[in-house]
């Protein structure tokens, strides 16, 4: 058997390393595994024109500010960057291009079974985020093959589409950024499947930046239970700093309503049938993976129940989930709270063990 660590931490992009920081404070031997084969390879995957929708001063993580201007908001390459020379700061115990794929515990310890063998831990900290699964509606299976198809995971840029027209499928950030991207770059058609009744927040108000205002207002820290907090965690999240207006009423963007079901060169949508297309982009979310850890609780959408981030099982936490608390807990910036929460919370039950020991 391996040596048994104290914590061991499963992912290693903010959530991950943000907690690394509050417990190697603490002096006990920590671990963090990760199955990608550099830092910041999640965001490195995303496409290529990605940038932040936060400003610099407001994404560092604790003990290093992000190296750039203040009011510049980063691109993919500079978060990576910024991740891998956290890690390089802090001497972080990491051990790449290894995939956990079980949890369980026995006798007061975790086995955390990866394809590299087996670890063991006395806590354990997942980090691994609310992006596991890409998720495409089965239809598209039924899809010609000449058809290119991409979820946006794994999109890049305009240039790796053929050429012809596309469809753009989803009415989120990811969906209206490359509808963007693509209708710019091309002069065919480009479809558009997704609401367009969605509202809006420009990156900054009255020259201060959005997340400023954010911040002066408290809007992202509100609690997941106070009324404010229901009320905007139910409803459509604002695409932001995205002129989706303007997108729409491009000559060679044209709405379709909801995409339905597909046939081959067919793709039926609310509003007609489409046959003329070349590429899909499916900016159509994902779906959370926690069947791996034995014995966890799970609510309605597959997401571990929790209070705070303290799951069901004894010394199992969680970290970057969406709403893990507030708003905030999904931010670059924001989540060094919630992990200073949790690394709170576990000093707390050492020393009412030792009380009462």
């Amino acid at each position: 058997m391996k040596g048994i660590y104290d914590y061991i931490i499963v992912g290693a992009a903010q959530a991950g390393l943000s907690m690394a920081y509050e417990l190697k404070q603490l002096n006990k031997k920590i671990l963090i595994l990760d199955k990608e084969s550099e830092v910041g390879a999640s965001w490195l995957r995303r496409w290529d024109s990605l940038k932040l929708f936060t400003p610099t001063e407001f994404n560092n993580l604790k003990g290093l500010e992000f190296p750039a201007k203040k009011g510049h908001y980063p691109n993919k390459y500079e978060v990576a960057d910024y991740f891998k020379k956290y890690v390089a700061k802090f001497n972080f115990p990491l051990q790449l291009n290894t995939l956990v794929e079980h949890i369980d515990k026995k006798d007061g310890i975790f086995k955390l079974t990866t394809d590299d063998g087996d670890f063991f831990a006395y806590q354990v900290v997942i980090a691994t985020g609310p992006f596991h699964i890409p998720y495409t509606p089965r239809f598209s299976e039924k899809i010609d093959s000449d058809i290119y198809q991409s979820h946006s995971n794994y999109y890049k840029n305009p240039d790796k589409l053929n050429d012809g027209p596309s469809l753009v499928v989803g009415a989120g950030d990811s969906g209206y950024q490359i509808l963007d991207e693509i209708s710019e770059h091309t002069n065919h058609k480009v479809y558009f499947a997704g609401d367009t009744n969605v509202s809006t927040l420009p990156q900054e108000i009255m020259g201060k930046t959005l997340w400023w205002w954010f911040t002066k207002l408290g809007y992202l820290d509100f609690s997941k239970k106070s009324w404010f907090g229901k009320y905007i965690s139910q409803g459509k999240q604002p695409i932001i700093g995205t002129d989706v207006k303007g997108i729409l009423k491009r000559k060679n963007v044209i709405p379709v309503g909801k995409c339905l079901n597909a046939e081959e060169n067919t793709i039926v949508t609310e509003k007609k049938e489409i046959n003329d297309i070349e590429n899909i982009v499916w900016a159509t979310g994902y779906r959370p993976n926690f069947t791996w850890i034995d014995g966890l609780e799970l609510d309605k959408d597959g997401y571990p129940i929790h209070e705070r981030g303290v799951s069901n099982i004894k010394g199992l936490y969680f970290i970057g989930l969406p709403w893990l608390h507030t708003r905030g807990s999904a931010t670059l910036g924001g989540i060094k709270k919630d992990a200073t929460y949790l690394s709170e919370f576990i000093q707390q039950q050492k020393e009412n063990k030792a009380e009462f020991a």
